[in-house]
Order: structure tokens, then C-alpha cells, then sequence
């Protein structure tokens, strides 16, 4: 059942020992989910509030979807489980480290049998994109994108909507000419259905 996963996931200690903090899972899915975003792990502002994408890059995201905040955290439709559900930390650059991957390991399968009525995975980066997609992932997170289309209306990659990757998004205007007017689009269908 979903509420044991969920509850075994809250009670989840296994990155204990590697991190600088206490572990916080974050992780927000209902039965209802139709709609999910999986991105590498909760920042430092999602890790101290425990809300998914409460954060600038939530607000890009949001954007990108065509969603205001209180849609996006009020309907039971839309969900969230990055590939890790704990802050992995700060490196010493001033970027997030990379999500460990033992959370996807021990976490993502049972996870997502438990959600059958998803209709849109939203694979936001490139770690999201590695997981899931495995072999079908282009030699650089750009490729993937830009291979959109050929993921079927089930899947949609997305470049990370952090503020880091605001001159990739200046770089790839067709980003956002084509794929969030789709993601927009099938977000605004799903909802209303």
C-alpha cells in the first residue's frame, strides 16, 4: 500500500551516515497522482520548509507547467519523488552534491508501483533522465531534451529549472518555444480530465 512506502520512506535512515544534516525525506504523491515530477533531490530551502520545489526553481517549474502555487501544491493529481528524498548537502562550488544513489535503489520501484494512474512522468534533469530512461538517454542532458518527442506522451525530460541553468534555457530557445507550450498543454488536459 501507499501509505506503508510513504511511511517506510519518513522512517528512512540509510543516508545517515554521508550526510551534514539529520535525513528529511521529501516526498509528496497521493493515490491520485496523474501527474509526476521526479528531480534529483530536495534543495536546501525544500530540506528546511519539507515542501517539494518551494524554492526558485519550483517557481520556474511552475511556469513551465503553466501552474500557479496553489494549484501545484493543492491538487492530489500532481506529485513528487525525486530520485533522492533527502538533501544530499552542499558542495564546496555552492551547488547541491548529486543525489546517492542507494535512495533510488532502495525507494523508486516500490514507489512507483504504488502510484498506476500516472499519465505524465516529468523527468526534470539529468539524473531523473539516466534512471529512467537508461539506454534511451542522449550522450549529454541537452540531447535528451531536445529527443523529446521520442518518448511518447507518458514521459517528458526538462533541463533542471534551477537558476544555474538560466544561460542553457538562453542557449536552447526551442526549450521553451516547444516543449512548454506541450508541457502546458497536456498538464491543463490531465487536470481537467
Amino acid at each position: 500500500m501507499l501509505d506503508t512506502v510513504l511511511a517506510d520512506i519518513a522512517a528512512c535512515r540509510a543516508c545517515a551516515p554521508y550526510l551534514p544534516h539529520v535525513p528529511r525525506p521529501v516526498v509528496r504523491v497521493r493515490p491520485e497522482t496523474r501527474i509526476l515530477i521526479c528531480g534529483q533531490a530536495p534543495g536546501r530551502l525544500v530540506h528546511e520548509t519539507g515542501l517539494p520545489f518551494n524554492d526558485p526553481s519550483g517557481v520556474r517549474l511552475r511556469q513551465w507547467m503553466g501552474l500557479d502555487r496553489e494549484t501545484f501544491y493543492g491538487r492530489p493529481e500532481i506529485g513528487v519523488a525525486a530520485m533522492a528524498f533527502c538533501f544530499p548537502g552542499t558542495n564546496p562550488k555552492g551547488g547541491d552534491y548529486p543525489p546517492p544513489p542507494r535512495c533510488a535503489a532502495l525507494w523508486r520501484r516500490q514507489l512507483l508501483e504504488q502510484l498506476p494512474k500516472v499519465e505524465l512522468t516529468l523527468l526534470v534533469g539529468s539524473y531523473a533522465q539516466a534512471w529512467a530512461l537508461e539506454e534511451r538517454t542522449g550522450r549529454t542532458m541537452t540531447e535528451t531534451v531536445a529527443a523529446w518527442r521520442t518518448f511518447g506522451p507518458t514521459i517528458l525530460p526538462l533541463p533542471h529549472p534551477s537558476w544555474r541553468n538560466t544561460a542553457w534555457l538562453k542557449r536552447n530557445p526551442w526549450f521553451e518555444a516547444e516543449v512548454t507550450p506541450y508541457l502546458r498543454q497536456r498538464v491543463a488536459g490531465i487536470l481537467a480530465a
